[in-house]
């Protein structure tokens, strides 16, 4: 066999793998989804609960401890947002006339550019807005679904965690093993760093963004800074879309096109710093994954899995990144993912 056939053999086998993979993926995002949640949520707590079962503690009540704090935090960031959108209710009034008198203007303007009545204009736009609320409160539903299952699968891959190791280690078979053994305290060292260095860096860029919305007397500036922040956990998309309503609310609240611009400014001077001082400085280049990977994992993740996929996709490129490290056949994906010099 030459060496060109050999090489179109591999191809073939690996878009295979890749075709194949993909289907089950997206067919069973309803299992997959909260499993890998789960599965990512416990590798960060391992260490924790760890140090607590070193501690003494009875291997059940460390996993709880480990549970309760991940909901104390949660439960911490949704008491400040709810806190926030209390607050913005308030407002919500008088931005809902200013928005319904900008609506029309627009509606007017569409009806005279495409030859629509108000009337037809009214009803596509009332008939696309029912089928948009439909898909958030099925989405909502999922959500739900999804947040009962997550806490359950991490409970269960702490609890049974050797017997999860046991399994890797005999799929990977005597020649692969060693590198198992290598390779698994990596992972979990660096994911866990790598998470505790991210929280740390969305809790810097939400106060700057708080302070830049400040400056600017935009209303409930510690609501919008924060909620962008927490949505740049979905890379490049989450800031864009999070951005959208602090816009919106500082046009319509102050009918000057300044406040909007300077609210762009302040997210793009922030999330400047982010990339190039605070990221690197906090996180550094523990992932060690290139941009070019990160962004074929983020759409390749919301194809597949939607907001989820574009958030798990990104450690799953970087635990592939890890795992590459130590396989030799796998070097020309190393070499493809990983960040250069």
């Amino acid at each position: 066999m030459t060496n060109e056939t050999q090489f179109t053999n591999n191809m073939v086998k690996y878009l295979q793998v890749i075709f194949f993979a993909s289907v089950i993926l997206y067919v069973g995002k309803a299992l997959f989804i909260p499993l890998f949640f789960g599965l990512l949520i416990a590798m960060i707590l391992y260490p924790v609960c760890k140090w607590l079962e070193q501690k003494r503690f009875p291997k059940s009540i460390a996993i709880t401890i480990c549970l309760l704090i991940v909901t104390l935090l949660f439960a911490g960031i949704a008491t400040l947002l709810i806190w926030q959108i209390s607050m913005f209710r308030q407002d919500l009034p008088g931005l809902i006339k200013k928005l319904q008198a900008a609506g029309q203007e627009a509606g007017q303007w569409i009806a005279e550019s495409f030859g629509l009545t108000t009337a037809n204009w009214a009803q596509q736009s009332m008939g696309y807005i029912g089928s948009m609320a439909k898909t958030v409160v099925n989405n909502m539903l999922d959500t739900v679904f999804m947040l009962f299952l997550v806490p359950i699968y991490t409970a269960l891959f702490l609890y049974h965690r050797r017997v999860f190791v046991q399994f890797l280690r005999w799929i990977a078979g005597e020649r692969h093993r060693p590198k198992l053994d290598l390779m698994l305290p990596k992972v979990i060292a660096t994911y866990f760093n790598y998470i505790k260095g991210m929280v740390l860096v969305y809790i810097i860029v939400g106060v700057l963004n708080s302070i830049g919305l400040l400056a600017l007397g935009i209303e409930h500036a510690v609501l919008f800074g924060m909620l962008c922040a927490i949505m740049t956990i979905i890379p490049y998309v989450g800031i864009v879309v999070s951005a959208l309503l602090p816009i919106s609310i500082a046009w319509l609240s102050t009918n000057s096109i300044w406040y909007p611009v300077g609210v762009i400014a302040v997210f793009a001077v922030v999330q400047y710093l982010e990339a190039n001082v605070i990221f690197p400085k906090v996180v550094g280049v523990q992932l060690n994954v290139s941009t070019w990977a990160m962004l074929v994992a983020v759409i390749a993740g919301g194809i597949l899995w939607g907001v989820s996929g574009m958030v798990l996709f990104i450690p799953f490129v970087a635990l592939l990144k890890i795992g590459t490290d130590y396989v030799e056949e796998w070097k020309p994906l190393n070499t493809l993912i990983g960040r250069s010099e």
